[in-house]
Formats: C-alpha cells, sequence, structure tokens
C-alpha cells in the first residue's frame, strides 16, 4: 500500500491533476491486477449476503416505494423480487434500498464507518445493463469495496457531520470504472461528480431516523451510475474536489489546514480491502452485534431480570455518542419511535437481547414488543459510557486487538454486580463463530424462507456461487424473483409521480 497526504491546496498553488486524490483513485481503478482468490471469494459471499437482506426486505414499505420508482427499460438490470429490466440507474436505487433497509450486510469501521456492499447494487446494475461477464464484475467490485475501505480507514466525515456515504459515491464510480475498463481521465471526473453529490449531513442518523437512512446510500449509488455515465460523454467535475481551495476537505471536513494520510494499492498491487470487513449475524447497527452476544452470554448469570437496578456498557466513543445515551437523542427510548431509531439504541438492543436471548430482524423490533412494559422498565436501567481503552481498541489498526464491544456491569438491587466483557461479536472473523461461506448460505436460507420458493433459492445459489463463471449477458442470474402472493403482502403505498 502507498499512502498519500491530502490537503487542501489554494488556487494559485501548482498541483498538477496526477497528484489529486480522484486522480490516485482512479489510477487504482484503472490498473488491471486480477483478483486475489481470497478476495474473489469474499465477493462471491456477499453477493449472497446482499441479496439475503434483500429477501427479507421485500415487503417493507420503503423498498415497495423504491422498486415502484424503478423505469422498464431494455437491456437495464433486475430489480430484487420482480421479473423483467429496468433503467440501471433505477435497478441500483431500487436494490440498494432493499439490501440496506433492515441494516443487515457487511460493515468497516475505522476512522469512518460503513457498508461497503453498499457498492453491489450500483455495479451490478451497470454490468448486468452492459452485458459484462463476472470476471468483470469481480473486478469492478473488488475495486469498489477497495475504495471504500481506503478512504474509511483515512478520512472521518461523521466529525465534521457528513454522513458516510460520501465515501461510496466515490468508490462506486471507481467500481464501474474498472467494470468498463474506463481510462483514469474519465474515471477521474466520474469520482469527481460522485463526491460532489454525495456529501450530506448525519441528520439522516441522528434524532428520530426515517427510512432515509437505508435510501442515502441507494441515492449515492444512483449518483454515481448517473456520474460514469456524464463522465463517459466527457463531462468534467469539480476538481479538484477534495483539495480545492473551496472544495469538500476546506470547508465540510478538517479544514483548510487539516492532513490527511490516504492508503491506496500501488500499481499491480491486490486489492485485498474486501478481507477487512465483516457482515452482520443480527439486523441491528454493527457496534450492538457485540453487546447482542454478550447480552445473549449473561442472561443465565442474572436470572431474575426484575432484580436489575442498573446496567452499564462501557465501551467505545463511537458506541456512545451514536447509538448510547452520549448520543442525547430521548428517541433512543421512545417505545414508539421507528425501527431505524431503534436498530440505533443499543440500550434498547441490550434489553430485548437479554430478555429473549435471541435477535430477530422483525419480532425484535415490533411496536408490541418494543411497547412491553417490562422491556420499557429495563430499557431505562441501561446507559453507556465511553471507556478509553475501548475506543483506543476502536481504532486500532491492528486486527488482532481493534474492538467493537463492550464490557457490561449488571448491578442487583442486592447490590451484587455481575460483569462480562466482549471485544467481537460471534460473526466476526475472530469472533467465537465466524461467517464462512456455510453461515452466508445458511443467512440467505433464513432470510429467504417464506419469502423465495426453495427452487429459486437454490437457483440464485448456484449461479452466485459461480459469479466467476458466469458469461457476458449472464449475469441477471444473480437475482431473484418472488410470487405474487408474497408482494401482496405489502403495505399499501401512496402513488406518486411515477
Amino acid at each position: 500500500m502507498k499512502t498519500h497526504l491530502v490537503r487542501t491546496r489554494r488556487s494559485a498553488e501548482e498541483f498538477p491533476k496526477d497528484e489529486h486524490l480522484a486522480w490516485k483513485i482512479a489510477e487504482v481503478a484503472t490498473d488491471s491486477v486480477e483478483v486475489a482468490d481470497a478476495s474473489a471469494d469474499m465477493i462471491v459471499n456477499r453477493i449472497i449476503d446482499n441479496a439475503s437482506v434483500a429477501a427479507a426486505s421485500q415487503v417493507r414499505r420503503p423498498v415497495v416505494n423504491a422498486r415502484a420508482q424503478a423505469h422498464p427499460y431494455t437491456p437495464g438490470a433486475t430489480v430484487f423480487g420482480v421479473s423483467g429490466t429496468f433503467s440501471p440507474e433505477w435497478a441500483a436505487w431500487a436494490n440498494g434500498v432493499a439490501v440496506r433497509e433492515l441494516d443487515f450486510h457487511d460493515t468497516f469501521l475505522a476512522a469512518e464507518y460503513s457498508h461497503p456492499g453498499d457498492n453491489i447494487p450500483p455495479i451490478l446494475a451497470v454490468a448486468q445493463h452492459t452485458g459484462r461477464d463476472g470476471k468483470d464484475l469481480i473486478r469492478g467490485l473488488a475495486t469498489g469495496y477497495e475504495i471504500q475501505i481506503d478512504l474509511v480507514k483515512a478520512i472521518c466525515l461523521h466529525e465534521h457531520k457528513i454522513d458516510h456515504v460520501a465515501h461510496l459515491g466515490p468508490s462506486a464510480a471507481a467500481g464501474i470504472g474498472t467494470l468498463l475498463g474506463l481510462d483514469t481521465e474519465t474515471v477521474y471526473q466520474a469520482i469527481g461528480q460522485a463526491l460532489h453529490l454525495t456529501t450530506a449531513t448525519r441528520q439522516s442518523r441522528k434524532g428520530e431516523i426515517s427510512s432515509w437512512k437505508a435510501y442515502a446510500p441507494a441515492l449515492a449509488g444512483k449518483v454515481a451510475v448517473e456520474a460514469v455515465d456524464r463522465a463517459m460523454r466527457g463531462e468534467a467535475a469539480p476538481s479538484p474536489i477534495w483539495e480545492g481551495e473551496d472544495g469538500v476537505i476546506a470547508w465540510m471536513l478538517g479544514g483548510p489546514e487539516k492532513e490527511y494520510h490516504v492508503p491506496l494499492p500501488g500499481t499491480g498491487e491486490s486489492k485485498r480491502a474486501i478481507l477487512d470487513s465483516y457482515t452482520k449475524e443480527h439486523s441491528a447497527e454493527y457496534q450492538s452485534q457485540a453487546p447482542i452476544d454478550l447480552a445473549r452470554r449473561m442472561r443465565s448469570r442474572v436470572g431474575d431480570l426484575d432484580q436489575i437496578a442498573s446496567i452499564v456498557l462501557h465501551t467505545s466513543h463511537h458506541t456512545h455518542v451514536v447509538i448510547g445515551t452520549g448520543s442525547g437523542d430521548p428517541q433512543k427510548f421512545d417505545p414508539t419511535a421507528s425501527r431505524e431509531t431503534l436498530d440505533h439504541s443499543v440500550m434498547y438492543i441490550f434489553a430485548v437481547a437479554l430478555q429473549d436471548g435471541t435477535w430477530h430482524h422483525e419480532h425484535s423490533y415490533a411496536p408490541e414488543r418494543a411497547q412491553r412494559p417490562d422491556t420499557i422498565e429495563l430499557w431505562n436501567k441501561i446507559s453507556t459510557r465511553e471507556d478509553p481503552e475501548w475506543t483506543r481498541r476502536y481504532h486500532s489498526t491492528d486486527p488482532d486487538e481493534k474492538a467493537f464491544g463492550a464490557r457490561a456491569e449488571i448491578t442487583l438491587k442486592s447490590g451484587e454486580v455481575i460483569i462480562d466483557e466482549l471485544a467481537v461479536a460471534d460473526a466476526h472473523p475472530l469472533g467465537a463463530r465466524p461467517f464462512a461461506r456455510d453461515q452466508y448460505i445458511a443467512k440467505f436460507r433464513t432470510l429467504a424462507e417464506g419469502v423465495i420458493e426453495p427452487g429459486e433459492q437454490d437457483r440464485f445459489l448456484d449461479a452466485a456461487q459461480r459469479t466467476a463463471e458466469l458469461k457476458a449477458g449472464e449475469l441477471n442470474q444473480l437475482t431473484f424473483t418472488v410470487s405474487d402472493d408474497v408482494l401482496a403482502r405489502a403495505p399499501k403505498v401512496t402513488k406518486g409521480i411515477f
């Protein structure tokens, strides 16, 4: 890996294009290096993972609405759940919402946060529309994962209240550039446009969280498709987009004096960043994965939960201020809050996991579940506290030390204190039960049950596991359809303009 110093440059300063971060990223995208077998294998896992959570979200209102907005088009791209083909940018949109709606797919956390699986819908949509083959798709996805994860390692967005999808627009544009075999200049312009148009505030993940939490990354993917299309037609971007005097760093991030150190693969170096990411066993914000497993482990030691006086979760700064009591959000204790808000409340999540000893993507968030009096009572006994050691481990670059967990101190009314801690979730690569291909397939089978017919499940899994062998025109196999009876379960939605 080569580390690039990135800072604001005055307009009058000599700053050649080939020194711009967007150009460096474009060079990575246009490097024809082969994808390592381990990376290609993990890409297949994540294609399966995305389809899993898309299956489970098929009849949720945001997904139904996003799907209804997709425009039929030939050749086009597929949309999860339905037959036919659609304009690729709108297919990326519809599938992006389906993948993100349940907050249940892969994650990477470092200086910033991300769900790098969000790269798959736009890159796959363009691959289907343009008749690419499986190897092209794998190369494109390897780039998308690499660029997003490298940016997440180096550039913190949330510190400046910028939503993390600002790293997704450029990564998806770069991945599409790799997929299509575009030149460096075209990819450079697409990256600049995508970044400029996907830089928004973090209010989408603050306070009363709405369905826009799922729509925001889908929009970034749609914007990336459109940015590449314009760049291929010769349209340019604001530049230098990160380093300019009125650019992203100067006015949206650290300011004119801030320096960032961005790692990117050197020429001929394999794109392996996907191997640093990890998926979810539970449908909840990633920092709550380990607390769910911790709660399940502790419940037998606690016994009668009515005897709990208080629970303090000692954890990282990120967990404390984003999904904990350090956020200052009263909505995180509101039993009538949206599902999106509840899955960003570690207090709610720990309470339910402690009571139920399990976690379910629907039942654990049901209004009747959130509004149970005993749950509300326990929920309000839970608080979080930042622990510098957990914060240090969260930011550690040593994968054996990096942690996203917590230490739970449960004080009983008798005065007894029960303490336990868990650094990483059970499904994490270093956890008690790391996810491998069998676990990804099992997750798909579980979430597809009652949604996708068994034969269609088999067909999709077979195609996904043969992604590298799929020929030009065969990538449309990387989707699934569901019956009209399943689609009929969806809530009635209001027609819009389309």
